[in-house]
């Protein structure tokens, strides 16, 4: 009688094979398995959304062979409270049901029975969070382990890390009969509101010019839930011409420290159908020579806001072919002057960043000077110094795929005056070419108050996609990879603004498809242990 001879499983980092002899011949081979996180993020109100996907390679033998029990493991740090169900399905047959639990632990074992098939098996590891799930909490797989009917079991990890993070898709495409969700702007107000401010894009995805409009949402529990969406710039039918005609967006947000006023900023383009602001505005001040540099304010926390305030004549020069704001974000320094980010296209159709801003609270604007050509949207910073450091969008970075792709960086010690170019210009923070946030916050790291700044944007030279989060300790000379968290790997629109939810926490909104998404993450998650 022959003996059996079982071979140990050989693990790789790429997957797990296994070559065995003997009985497993009766059951054939498996000759690799694949766990794959989906790098997206986890929605609360989403039912059955994959997270993780398991591929098994297979070729069959004589005997059937079944998957039983699938046993997730999660990491330690793991806070699966927040998740309602688990369950796996077969991705290969009309996503079949195979197991799922309701009693999600740290070890959670998925029971069931999956014949496996000549090939690729699909298996979709499907995630329902509660509806009371608290977005600080994260959880990430450490690694599953798979029994099959034969008795063989396989241990693999994933392929790559990812946390997830509970996210409220904040505002959805199509919901309230628009077409897309764009440009957010995010602050917290002296009371702990969160504010967040976008583009209601009703008929399409495209830029001004088109019917266009600012909403507004509200968060009074740190962004746990908001309140319905409110419409806080709308310029109807201005001047006889139809709302088409009549488009404002590209908001940018800014609460004064001192009055807790909130002034919303917005590009307003008039006339002109069919064709773009950006490359139809031309010079002059008036709503049919270029566009308008327009105000809102609230003084109640966000539950009401002014009429339309048109600034245009005190921030842009006649000659430019146009100005307007960030978008995303502006500040309140120290001294209490409010800052808001601004671009501008000069007489020669040159683009820059710069900054406007107010002494008086927001009675009168000022402008700076351009701080780079070929520059675009910015957000702008107050260093522990007192100066202002500007973060840019730079064109160059369309075609600039090298070792100077990245962010352009200025600074300035007069309010915009005269510019200096920062060290980390164009080298430390790669992107595709869009808007960025930049934000800046006092820090308590091992038991001392230190200025941090915490940078957002699509981390890829070449795609809109890997969402992350960065923090800088040196006044934003390095931003090293262990202070870097991704959000959601998946392709987007890109843009995305940050705030201080309090002194622990931050939240962002960002860009998918046509649609915002919120979350928030922990300070600690970002720069670890030192953080208390």
């Amino acid at each position: 009688m022959k003996k059996i001879v079982l071979l140990l499983i050989i693990f790789f980092t790429s997957g797990c094979y296994a070559q065995r002899t003997g009985i497993e011949s009766l059951y054939g081979q498996i000759s690799g398995v694949k766990l794959s996180p989906s790098g997206i993020p986890a929605i609360k109100g989403k039912v059955d959304e994959t997270l993780y996907t398991l591929k098994i390679q297979y070729e069959r033998g004589k005997e059937n062979l079944f998957l039983e029990d699938i046993t997730i493991n999660f990491t330690p740090s793991s806070q699966t409270e927040c998740i309602a169900v688990l369950s796996a399905a077969n991705g290969g047959t009309g996503n079949l049901l195979y197991g799922s639990s309701k009693n999600i632990a740290i070890k959670t074992i998925l029971k069931g029975r999956c014949l496996m098939v000549t090939g690729s098996n699909l298996i979709n590891l499907n995630f329902s969070l509660k509806d009371n799930a608290l977005l600080i909490k994260t959880f990430e797989i450490q690694n599953i382990e798979l029994a099959f009917s034969d008795h063989r079991t396989i241990k693999i990890p994933p392929e790559s890390g990812f946390v997830y993070r509970p996210a409220i898709l904040l505002r959805a495409a199509g919901q309230d009969g628009a077409d897309t969700y764009r440009i957010p702007g995010l602050a917290t107000t002296n009371l702990n509101t969160l504010i967040a401010v976008y583009d209601i894009r009703y008929k399409s995805s495209r830029d001004l010019q088109g019917n266009i409009d600012v909403g507004m949402s509200r968060s009074t529990d740190g962004g746990q839930t908001w309140e319905s969406k409110k419409k806080i710039m709308d310029m109807g039918e201005w001047g006889g011409k139809p709302n088409i005609e009549n488009g404002i967006g590209d908001p940018c947000i800014l609460v004064d420290n001192c009055t807790n006023t909130i002034w919303v900023a917005a590009l307003w383009g008039h006339g002109k159908p069919g064709k773009s602001v950006w490359s139809s505005s031309g010079q002059g001040l008036t709503p049919e020579e270029t566009g308008q540099f327009i105000l809102v304010k609230s003084d109640d926390d966000g539950l009401n806001w002014s009429e339309p305030i048109n600034i245009t004549a005190q921030v842009k020069r006649p000659e430019w072919n146009l100005f307007f704001q960030g978008p995303g974000k502006g500040i309140t320094m120290h001294n209490g002057t409010l800052v808001f980010p601004a671009q501008y296209k000069d007489e020669n159709q040159v683009p820059w960043s710069t900054i406007i801003y107010s002494n008086d609270h927001g009675k009168t604007w000022r402008t700076g000077t351009g701080a780079k050509s070929n520059t675009t949207e910015a957000q702008v910073v107050e260093l522990s110094d007192g100066s202002l450091m500007l973060n840019m969008r730079d064109d160059r970075n369309r075609k600039d795929k090298s070792d100077t792709n990245g962010r352009a960086i200025s600074i300035s010690h007069d309010s915009g005056k005269t510019w200096s170019v920062h060290p980390s210009s164009n080298s430390a923070l790669p992107e595709p070419n869009c808007m960025g946030s930049l934000i800046s916050a006092e820090v308590k790291i091992n038991d001392q108050i230190q200025r941090v700044l915490f940078f957002s944007n699509p981390n890829n030279k070449t795609s809109r996609s890997n969402m992350t989060i960065k923090a800088s300790l040196d006044r934003g000379l390095t931003w090293t990879g262990a202070y870097q968290t991704e959000l959601n790997s998946a392709d987007g629109f890109g843009y995305s603004c940050m705030t201080m939810v309090d002194e622990k926490t931050i939240g962002i909104v960002y860009e998918g498809v046509k649609e915002l998404y919120f979350q928030k993450i922990a300070i600690a998650d970002l720069l670890g242990k030192q953080v208390k």
